[in-house]
């Protein structure tokens, strides 16, 4: 949760985008932890790429690894909220509509955001750091696809090894991010979510209707998102 304690005066003009100091720091530490490294990176080169004081940032993250986490959360949190919707949808949706557009919307996430953090997960550091919460709620979204890639494979008869594909073609998106973006970019969500079903036996016949549906998926998630954000209740 965000606080509200202020920091110390800002050394300079804003630098980073974002509507709190808090979002400004992280702005800076996925910067430099994707272009230098974890280790790399000090939390005086992060307090400096702001322009604020080092002690400043100890008002927000007390150590680096509390950065990282923060960080690496914004890549689980958005698509765990997003399954949770799926599973609440009414009609229910089945369990290829619930996957194409969970995979289209957590590759969306991976690759639409301003630094690669999907690109962390592969630091040597991960596994020394204390990160506990984000290595649950990875699992958790992880179970989450595996639960709808067993149901589908139940029905198309693929061995069951496969189930853990579609998450694995999820992330491997982290390889294609690029600064700047290029255009193909966009669509390789959908591709990757096309891919997911595929693995899992899912002929090509079915996918433009998951596509469509994927679609609706995400525009009415987006609208209701908006109105979550402007203090109205969705049900």
């Amino acid at each position: 949760m965000a606080t509200t304690r202020a920091g110390r005066p800002r050394l300079t003009e804003q630098r980073r985008p974002g509507t709190t100091a808090r979002e400004e720091i992280l702005d800076a530490a996925g910067e430099l932890f994707t272009t230098r490294g974890y280790a790399s990176t000090s939390t005086r080169a992060i307090a400096e790429a702001v322009g604020i004081r080092q002690a400043s940032l100890y008002h927000y993250f007390k150590t680096k690894d509390e950065l990282l986490s923060a960080l690496l959360h914004q890549t689980v949190t958005p698509t765990l909220g997003f399954l949770s919707a799926l599973r609440q949808a009414d009609p229910q949706l089945s369990a290829e509509r619930r996957l194409h557009a969970l995979a289209a919307f957590d590759g969306a996430q991976l690759l639409t955001s301003r630094w690669n953090l999907g690109a962390l997960y592969l630091l040597p550091e991960l596994r020394e750091a204390r990160l506990a919460t984000f290595w649950t709620e990875r699992e958790r979204l992880r179970l989450g696809y595996l639960d709808l890639s067993r149901v589908i494979l139940a029905a198309t008869g693929v061995a069951d090894d496969a189930a853990d594909l579609p998450f694995r073609l999820v992330e491997s998106l982290v390889n294609m991010w690029t600064h700047p973006p290029q255009p193909e970019r966009a669509a390789l969500p959908r591709h990757v979510a096309d891919a997911c079903l595929r693995v899992l036996g899912v002929t090509d016949e079915p996918l433009a209707a998951l596509q469509t549906s994927t679609r609706d998926c995400l525009a009415r998630y987006a609208e209701a998102d908006e109105l979550r954000g402007l203090g109205v209740v969705v049900g």
